[in-house]
């Protein structure tokens, strides 16, 4: 019986033994159930180790006789290599745990193993927001360290032991895990279970400070090279980080919806407008929707990193493109128009932009108006805005008329100036001499300006009366200062119609101030009509002569002829006179009575008395001599 005793006293002490071996390894994944020796099954003859390389002192009998009884170490044995097989199969597969404790460099998340698991800091800098005690996290068993702590990968994949899980990888295109272990020449080291060259090129980092950052963290990448002889092997990780954003936008995508309303973050900006980050997805914030109030450059209003709230106004599924807008999420300034402004008032703004037809005047934020060219000047004909109007300039205008529903102002430039024709219906009368510039030359005539915003039509009529104009620019020219009279106003349709000739002395102006009635005149008749003879003094010179009732003749009654006897001496001193004057003074005195009884007709130069003169009238009333 005591030898019984010592043999068992022996086993146990060697069990003992390898048990406290067992527990000081870190994992024993390698051993399994079909190799491990039944050591309970050893006779008691075979040799055992010395018992004084046991840890720890040695149980006594009656200690020996209650484990004996409770448990052997054939179950303890067995239900550790369950638990090992258990956690072994564990690498690889994601698990769901809770983080328990944080410090400097790690994260300890609760598992529900016998220990936690393991986390460095580093593996969430990617995040936005820091984690923290409580965050519940997907993460894969990678093993234990020499703490007993098991290691932990935020990863769903586990990384290859050995080259044969390397070819695998790279044969199937998988992705892998690898941990960033030195920044090199040309780009990063990574231990992907063997040392694998990541290029800068296809690292994903943007400049050397971001590929500084990833050392020490975990990355998914893929073999893009395998060479086992050389044992060289070159992964990629842009292509996986890029796959990642491109399932992370197609999903952001799905989820946008028109008219709702996201945060977002200012990327990039460009003249047209900014980009913006909705979280993997960008949209584009046209500077046009950016603010009611024209924007001239977006970096007057935005800047990059800044925060901010957009709504989506608009989603092209098929080119993947979200129009942005910022300004709707503002009270639209057209709402408080009506109330604000009315037709008559005077305002003040600044042009922001001109066109062919005006110039765009803004007189409150969001709202503008339109100056239209025939609305700029009162005198001048306007072909272009630009002839009056800059952008950027401020100017007073007068609301001619409000539009709320088209949303549109018509705005009175000239009008703010006032109205010039209000002075000149006072100080112009019909009548009166003006002067002024001619400022256009058309066929029927030329423009005058008489003062600012007022001018008159000279017909081509008027212009001359020495002679017909074929085009008023065979006198005038534009600039010229000319001297007209007024000779009729329309105060309603602005008109003013004036003639340069009734102020140029004519040769019947001169002939009127040189006669005077009963002054004896020579002309030719041009015409006779009822009685009334025209009759041409001069050039231009024309008068009008009444003519005498003609009375008709009246027989003589024939008388008796008494023989006369002939004076001999008569008839000689007859023809003595005859030959002296060359005709006889009969035939003269009948040739003068001929004349006067003769009809008056055109073409006659005949003698004439000027019976009446009429200044005003410019006319002359003749009488004909007998």
């Amino acid at each position: 019986m005591p030898q019984r005793c010592g043999d068992i006293l022996a086993k146990r002490q060697t069990v003992v033994s390898m048990a406290a071996c067992l527990q000081g390894c870190c994992f024993m994944s390698e051993l399994s159930p079909t190799s491990t020796t039944d050591l309970t099954a050893l006779p008691s003859d075979a040799a055992l180790p010395n018992p004084e390389i046991a840890t720890g002192p040695v149980p006594s009998a009656t200690v020996v006789a209650e484990e004996e009884e409770g448990e052997s170490f054939g179950d303890i044995f067995s239900a550790y290599q369950r638990t090992s097989d258990r956690r072994s199969g564990e690498e690889g597969r994601q698990i769901r745990g809770t983080v328990v404790a944080i410090n400097a460099d790690s994260v300890f998340v609760d598992i529900g193993f016998k220990s936690e698991g393991i986390l460095p800091l580093t593996a969430f800098s990617a995040n936005k927001e820091p984690v923290k005690t409580g965050d519940t996290l997907m993460v894969s068993v990678k093993g234990r360290d020499p703490d007993g702590y098991y290691g932990l990968s935020l990863f769903r994949v586990a990384q290859p032991k050995d080259w044969g899980n390397l070819q695998t990888a790279f044969a199937d295109g998988t992705n892998i895990v690898g941990t960033v272990t030195a920044v090199v020449k040309g780009g990063l080291h990574v231990d992907v279970g063997v040392r694998a060259f990541l290029p800068a090129s296809r690292s994903g980092a943007r400049d050397a400070g971001e590929m500084e950052k990833l050392v020490g963290q975990e990355i998914l990448c893929r073999i893009t090279k395998l060479d086992v002889v050389e044992e060289d092997v070159v992964i990629d990780r842009r292509v996986v980080t890029e796959e990642e954003a491109l399932k992370g936008r197609d999903l952001r995508f799905a989820a946008m919806q028109e008219g709702s309303i996201v945060d977002g973050t200012v990327r990039s900006l460009a003249d047209y407008g900014a980009f913006i980050d909705l979280g993997g997805i960008d949209g584009l914030l046209h500077v046009s929707d950016m603010a009611w109030s024209r924007i001239g450059n977006p970096s007057d209003v935005l800047e990059v990193g800044q925060e901010l709230q957009v709504k989506i106004l608009k989603i092209d599924a098929e080119s993947r493109r979200i129009s942005l807008g910022l300004k709707q999420l503002q009270p639209h300034p057209w709402d408080s128009v009506a109330g604000k402004f009315s037709v008559g008032d005077r305002v003040r703004g600044t042009v922001t932009r001109t066109a062919d037809f005006g110039a765009f005047v803004e007189i409150a934020p969001g709202v503008e108006g339109l100056v239209h060219l025939s609305e700029m000047s009162w005198s001048k004909r306007i072909h272009k805005a630009t002839e009056v109007l800059n952008v950027g300039d401020t100017v007073d205008a007068l609301i001619l008329g409000i539009g709320v529903e088209d949303r549109r102002i018509s705005l009175g430039l000239k009008q703010a100036l006032g109205d010039p024709w209000v002075d000149a219906a006072e100080q112009i009368k019909v009548g009166s001499v003006v002067e002024g510039p001619v400022v256009t030359i058309m066929k029927f005539g030329a423009l005058v300006q008489i003062a600012e915003g007022v001018q008159g039509l000279v017909h081509i009529s008027e212009i001359t009366a020495d002679r017909r104009l074929n085009h008023p620019s065979d006198v005038l020219r534009v600039g010229e200062v000319v001297r007209a009279q007024v000779l009729e106003i329309d105060k309603e349709k602005r008109q003013l119609r004036l003639s340069i000739k009734q102020l140029v002395p004519t040769s019947l102006d001169e002939f009127l101030g040189e006669h005077k009635t009963g002054d004896a005149v020579t002309g030719r008749v041009i015409s006779v009509e009822n009685g009334v003879a025209r009759v041409e003094l001069g050039e231009g010179i024309t008068a009008h002569c009444t003519l005498p009732t003609v009375t008709p003749e009246v027989p003589e009654t024939p008388v008796p002829q008494t023989p006369v006897l002939v004076d001999l001496s008569a008839f000689s001193s007859m023809l003595k006179s005859k030959w002296k004057s060359g005709d006889s003074p009969a035939a003269s005195t009948t040739s003068t009575e001929a004349k006067k009884s003769e009809a008056i007709k055109a073409g006659q130069v005949r003698s004439f008395t000027i019976g009446k003169i009429d200044p005003t009238e410019k006319t002359i009333e003749l009488i004909l001599e007998r």
